[in-house]
């Protein structure tokens, strides 16, 4: 019977995906997760920004009976929400002291009427007493903690309010709570289990890689020109750029409204309702760009973002994540830029030496050298970002990052330093830090060096060839590669087998001390807009006042995504408009007949007719316009001479780039399920006889496509890198 009950649930929460939200299927670990939640189990979900975490606790509370209670950090996080749902005409209220009285008063009122399907609430605000009383007043099934790294004294965002949750969730013994977040360590992960009594089989972690976003890290040279630069290439699209101090915001915002750009400052030291307005702004389009500090973001759940600037480095991994997090929430193409200038550090070493407790300093330390070795590493970028957050399973190569896309990388042999810095961790005894084993290198007279009697090691004095900064960033290039672990209390390295191997001759050790100059890219732009791109104007503008009008921002009307599919499936009628991603019943009924009647007039101007549209054709196509909108148009561009007989040589002595590149291009072309007219030219091409082939297809399929490396071992080393890039692609189709 419980069975039936379960199947019951799952099958009104995917009507209530289609008809409410309008989109066809549940994403990723959607489906595994509102189902846990339904058989009343207490359930972690952890997944990336822009994920779909808040379906996991909108179709339940629309299942549940009763009210859903929503515990959220921020204001501007909580209006977004409810006002996205109430868009959908679902009934959902906030208490806050944003609110006026009156409204505040009439929020109270429709909870005790129980007309409210979802409270949102501040952690501090749902501890009030008064607040509890009124809760416990009304049948509350399910509690949603959102953003719950917050939870833990390990998150980057630790808020001790949150560690008071467990308060509300004993007064609600009967309720099934979920706690979710996109930036969660394995730690933090354990801590939020522990906090809220949720079992290791009802935790839940989608992927942290965000596929559309371009990585890119460059040298700090000339900022502002850099920036600028950038922003040039992303003209009239939204973006944020972070900078690390109030004075920095204001410096860059001014200098860039000079330049004639559409911009606006966030920072703590504005006042609430100029950080509130410059928001709504940014939000409803009338402003491209938001230059702010980290107090700008958590709360902002705008999609079309196409870009995110780092002025300055970030202070640790979860943070850079968390904000470029911002960018391409929609699913589309979305860059995101880093400038790393060693400067940076030094403000950041300078915080965390105000610090009092040595083990948050330890921490601090820590994370910002993680930090580093993701700005400093010669591999692919999503390497250290993913295996930060727990994934062990990276593909050594991603073909969106500058890394991946750059081969002008030098390594140089450094074995001789890397054996030196190891053999000073094991005879310094494995408990000290980085800076310890430099300065015993390089031969200091520091205190802590005469104290442990490290000038008579074999090692003292013996790494004079490498300056400190060099010497530290091998450091962590060898915590990076496994060859070091260090010890999260204490930050003392130890040598993995890895090192050992190092050690002994067995293994070299490549790596490059100074960086490479990225590749230049062409960036995600409008070129890129699937369907006709008049048409998608003329719908944006109606976007816009509609959303004006109704006092939401643009992407609460349709998303980016939405239009597009309007512009390419070209629906006359209600029945077709319902196939399209994001319409549900409510938007149907406000703006149905208004978009449609643009369509029709569009498709009349130019003679252009709608496309077959049958409910089982819709998934089909839009599987196809989400294929072909993930290629960008330097891709597109290769492929297509590619087929027309251009070599990988032609082509890029043509484009100006490396073979490798163009290898990347074709490879990620058939990677998202693309298929060429052609797919014989790679085996031209790649000039391999018909048993290289299928030697080289059994070992793509024993062994998989991620990686060429095991590929090219297994097959004897017989076939050359160049070869395996080209019958990789061929395999894939």
């Amino acid at each position: 019977m419980k069975l039936a009950t379960n199947t019951t649930k799952l099958k009104s929460a995917k009507h209530i995906l289609k008809n409410v939200f309008g989109f066809d299927q549940f994403r990723s670990t959607q489906q595994d997760i509102i189902d846990s939640v339904l058989q009343q189990r207490n359930t972690l979900a952890i997944m990336p920004t822009g994920g779909g975490k808040s379906l996991c606790y909108q179709i339940p509370a629309m299942v549940f009976d009763g009210l859903t209670i929503v515990i959220s950090p921020l204001i501007s996080l909580m209006q977004d929400q409810v006002r996205q749902l109430v868009e959908l005409d679902i009934p959902a209220v906030m208490l806050n002291s944003a609110l006026t009285t009156d409204v505040y008063q009439d929020n109270i009122a429709s909870l005790k009427d129980g007309k409210i399907k979802l409270l949102f609430l501040a952690p501090e605000t749902a501890l009030q007493p008064a607040i509890l009383s009124l809760l416990q007043s009304i049948n509350v099934p399910f509690i949603a903690i959102d953003e719950a790294h917050c939870i833990s004294e390990w998150g980057h965002e630790f808020r001790p309010e949150y560690r008071q949750l467990d308060r509300l969730v004993s007064c609600f013994p009967d309720a099934v709570t979920i706690a979710l977040t996109a930036t969660a360590t394995p730690r933090v992960r354990e801590d939020i289990k522990r906090q809220l009594n949720i079992t290791n089989d009802s935790e839940y972690i989608a992927s942290f890689d965000r596929p559309n976003l371009y990585l890119e890290v460059a040298l700090k040279e000339s900022a502002y020109a850099q920036t600028k630069a950038f922003i040039h290439k992303h003209e009239k699209q939204s973006g944020i750029v972070y900078c690390q101090s109030r004075s920095g915001v204001d410096e860059l915002t001014a200098k860039l409204k000079q330049d004639g750009y559409s911009v606006l400052p966030y920072h703590a030291g504005l006042n609430s309702q100029k950080r509130a307005t410059n928001q709504e702004q940014f939000v409803r389009d009338d402003a491209d760009i938001i230059v702010a500090t980290i107090a700008f973001g958590m709360g902002i759940n705008k999609p079309d973002v196409r870009y995110v600037v780092h002025y300055d480095l970030p202070k640790n991994i979860e943070s850079y994540y968390q904000q470029i997090g911002r960018a391409g929430r929609d699913g589309q193409d979305a860059d995101c830029l880093l400038l790393f200038g060693y400067g940076d550090t030094g403000k950041i070493r300078f915080f965390i030496e105000q610090m009092n407790n040595e083990h948050e300093k330890r921490l601090a330390t820590m994370h910002l050298n993680e930090m580093l070795a993701l700005a400093e590493t010669e591999d692919c970028r999503r390497v250290p970002l993913l295996q930060y957050f727990g994934e062990p399973d990276v593909s050594d190569t991603c073909v969106k990052c500058d890394n991946c896309l750059n081969d002008d990388k030098q390594k140089s042999d450094l074995t001789v330093p890397a054996q030196k810095f190891l053999s000073c961790v094991h005879r310094t005894g494995q408990r000290f830090g980085a800076g310890h084993i430099v300065d015993v290198l390089r031969g200091s007279n520091a205190e802590k060096v005469l104290q442990n009697q490290h000038n008579l090691l074999s090692t003292y004095d013996i790494g004079n060839e490498l300056n400190k900064k060099q010497w530290m960033t091998l450091s962590r290039q060898l915590i990076q590669k496994k060859m070091l672990q260090q010890d999260e209390q204490f930050g003392g390295l130890k040598l993995t087998q890895l090192a050992t191997d190092v050690l002994k001759g067995k293994v070299p050790f490549y790596a490059m001390l100074q960086q490479a100059t990225p590749e230049k890219r062409q960036t995600a732009s409008t070129s890129d807009v699937i369907g006709n791109i008049d048409l998608v104007a003329r719908l944006k503008a109606e976007r816009k006042k509609s959303a004006d009008k109704a006092n939401v921002p643009p992407y609460a009307i349709f998303s980016d995504r939405s239009l597009q599919e309007m512009a390419y499936y070209l629906p006359h009628s209600e029945q077709s408009m319902l196939q399209i991603h994001g319409v549900g019943s409510a938007k149907l009924l406000k703006y149905a007949e208004l978009f449609l009647s643009i369509i029709i007039d569009f498709c009349v101007q130019h003679d252009l007719h709608e496309f077959a549209n049958m409910q089982t054709a819709s998934a089909q196509v839009k599987k196809e316009i989400a294929k072909s909108s993930s290629v960008g148009s330097k891709t597109k561009e290769v492929v297509e001479q590619f087929e027309k007989g251009r070599s990988v040589a032609d082509l890029s002595r043509l484009l100006k780039v490396k073979d490798n590149t163009i290898y990347s291009h074709l490879y990620k072309y058939a990677q998202l399920g693309n298929k060429l007219v052609k797919p014989e030219r790679l085996i031209e091409e790649a000039k391999l006889t018909q048993e290289q082939v299928q030697d080289g297809i059994a070992a793509f399929e024993e062994h998989g496509s991620e990686r060429l490396k095991p590929v090219f071992e297994a097959l004897g080393e017989n076939i050359k890198y160049e070869q395996l890039h080209l019958l990789r692609a061929f395999y894939l189709h």
